[in-house]
């Protein structure tokens, strides 16, 4: 005899607590189906254990810096195995954690599911039914199908080897490339990022881009763009990475060759199509509300959305809205205009809103505020090697629709652009405000 509930979450990350928080809530009866770690990619295998790296890296930045206070240090060196070790301590206790709370909303299933129905799935050979079903089930790295793919590593491989490279070949100029490029270089790897695409973080604003790229240039980190790789070959311990740059067929050898090339919808072995899901084998078609638009008993949201950013906040606000709109018979639609991220190089990256090209296709017209910050007070107070920003200002109703910073304590900077955005506080406004001196978030006023 099969078991049925009113919502079951493929999924138990941060979407899938999302929705789970909601119905929870509603008296709604809730089964998660698991077959990894809960809690999902981000505290596991992500964001928070990435950031224990990028907090060594940081570290290593300001022993960089110290002589410029005039502080004497001999050479710093890291320990890789003990970094690890670090990390695991600080994230071993989040999948335990997590199972307990999912088991405090509801029924909890380990293993893989698989669609029989439109109405019903099957794990470890157990029926299961339900009246809304969420694909939360996060996302996977993108494969590449190329000679000698079976050599890459992953991102998951990068978190939990003990042994630091000598020599690093990223394939792929994405964000996990550049994150873990920089905390690799700053313990002493040698690093190469080979990237299909103009420039690296394709989808970022080129000239904050530009910013970043220098300062990884500057770390001793090879950065090629426009070029295809062909193959990664064995030899012996180590591995040549093969590729074409303009008719110029080159290789670099390796000691570990990483996969950043970036990450896809995890739902190809749901067997989408038993429940009737339109998906072309990796996107689920969705409406305005992430729901399936051929079974309206299934809703997508996270990572497994193919359409949004893939950032653990999004997820969770994503299963949120879903929860909403089982629960109450809602419509509500994300809104993805104001999303501040951060790309966790050292120093970071950070953006909210458009970027200058988008601004010009949406047919906004922008005034462009570029600072190079390097040489004001607040960023010479802590020998900043990039400080950089621009303010993307609609020019009829002073209204910020867009800002991207590199340096300059940015990844916090940020989130007071994304609330003004939010908020309709204009330019102006944000501009004439007061704030502590001095801080980097005094610095506003002189970037407006």
């Amino acid at each position: 005899m099969s078991k049925r509930y009113d919502i079951v979450i493929l999924g138990a990350g941060n979407a899938g607590f999302g929705v789970s928080q909601v119905a929870h809530a509603a008296g709604k009866s809730i089964a998660f189906v698991e077959s990894d770690e809960f809690g999902g990619t981000c505290p596991n295998r992500g964001c928070t254990p990435k950031k224990v790296l990028v907090a060594a890296a940081n570290a290593l930045h300001e022993i960089e810096l110290a002589a410029e206070h005039g502080i004497e240090v001999g050479p710093a060196k890291l320990d890789w195995a003990k970094l690890i070790g670090r990390k695991n301590d600080m994230i071993d206790f989040i999948p335990g954690a997590m199972e307990e709370t999912a088991r405090s909303r509801g029924q909890v299933f380990r293993g893989k599911a698989r669609f029989v129905a439109a109405d019903a799935i099957e794990v470890n050979d157990e029926r299961i039914e339900a009246d809304n079903f969420v694909i939360a089930t996060g996302s996977i790295t993108r494969p590449l199908a190329i000679p000698g793919a079976e050599h890459l590593i992953t991102s998951d491989d990068v978190l939990t080897e003990r042994t630091l490279p000598d020599q690093v070949v990223f394939i792929g100029g994405g964000v996990i490339a550049m994150e873990f490029s920089h905390v690799y270089a700053r313990a002493g790897a040698r690093v190469t990022i080979l990237e299909m695409a103009p420039q690296v973080l394709p989808r970022h604003d080129t000239d904050a881009v530009a910013a970043i790229r220098a300062e990884s240039e500057r770390l001793g980190i090879t950065i090629k763009t426009g070029v295809g790789v062909e193959a990664v070959e064995k030899t012996g311990d180590r591995f040549q990475v093969h590729y074409l740059d303009g008719d110029e067929r080159q290789f670099v050898t390796a000691d570990r060759v990483v996969n950043g090339s970036g990450r896809i919808a995890n739902v190809a072995d749901l067997d989408l199509a038993a429940a009737n899901v339109k998906h072309d084998g990796i996107r689920i078609e969705v409406d305005s509300t992430l729901r399936s638009v051929s079974n309206p008993a299934v809703w997508v949201a996270g990572d497994a959305l193919v359409h949004s950013a893939q950032l653990s906040p999004l997820a969770t606000y994503e299963g949120r809205i879903v929860g909403q709109n089982i629960v109450a018979g809602a419509s509500l639609e994300p809104d993805y205009s104001i999303v501040p991220s951060a790309v966790y190089t050292v120093p970071a990256l950070s953006s909210v809103g458009l970027n200058e090209a988008e601004a010009e296709r949406a047919g906004i017209d922008v005034e462009v505020l570029t600072s190079d910050m390097s040489g004001w007070f607040s960023a010479r107070f802590y020998a900043e090697t990039v400080a950089w920003a621009k303010i993307l200002v609609e020019k009829s109703s002073r209204k910020i629709v867009g800002a991207h910073l590199v340096g300059h304590h940015g990844e916090e900077l940020v989130h007071l652009f994304a609330l003004a955005m939010r908020h309709g506080i204009s330019a102006d406004q944000l501009g004439d405000e007061m704030y502590a001196f001095p801080t980097f978030a005094a610095d506003i006023k002189s970037m407006l």
